[in-house]
């Protein structure tokens, strides 16, 4: 489900900026999406600069297209390339269907791991979405094995949906219902 496109998607938290990716996360792209480590339960191989380079346009391309969209995110304190952290819609062929839920997803670069960034940045971006898109679910895919990204989840709120088969790997489909905003009125207003 599109949502209006927001001007400027940026946002800090107390140790990461995060911003729409650009050319220049290119090479930082590279070198994370080359490295054996990141992609263990990210498709199983390291990608090539072609693949990171698709990854790069399908990322800036869902801003316009979706209101929603992946952020680089980077160390404040030092501008270091940490990771991609956000939304999509990739229109997965698997069973069952992710209903156009927005996918929320999480990548980091192996010397920014167990430190907490994934989980913070994800928040962030969760609290971005509830704020600006009234989906009223999002989904995360994650290989059976990975757990540093399941304990993420579990932290962000998702709990597991449902198991299956995606190209050939074993994942468990993850869902996080939309919190309910609770309105600071408790009653009827005050007379003028």
């Amino acid at each position: 489900m599109p949502i209006t496109m927001i001007a400027n998607p940026s946002i800090d938290t107390a140790r990461l900026s995060m911003r729409v990716h650009a050319v220049s996360d290119y090479e930082d792209e590279i070198a994370m999406w080359g490295d054996p480590t990141v992609t263990r339960y990210i498709g199983g191989r390291a990608s090539t600069r072609e693949e990171t380079w698709s990854r790069l346009l399908r990322y800036a391309g869902h801003w316009p297209l979706m209101g929603y969209g992946y952020w680089a995110v980077r160390e404040r304190a030092t501008g270091r390339f940490v990771g991609d952290v956000g939304f999509a819609d990739f229109r997965r062929d698997i069973e069952p269907s992710l209903d156009n839920a927005p996918e929320m997803g999480w990548v980091l670069a192996p010397w920014s791991h167990g430190r907490g960034f994934a989980t913070e940045a994800t928040r962030a971006a969760l609290d971005w979405l509830e704020e600006h898109a009234p989906v009223p679910r999002t989904v995360c895919m994650i290989d059976a094995p990975n757990a540093p990204s399941i304990r993420v989840a579990a932290k962000c709120g998702f709990a597991p949906w449902t198991r299956t088969t995606y190209k050939g790997s074993e994942v468990t489909i993850y869902e996080r219902l939309r919190t309910p905003r609770t309105s600071v009125l408790t009653g009827p207003p005050s007379p003028a």
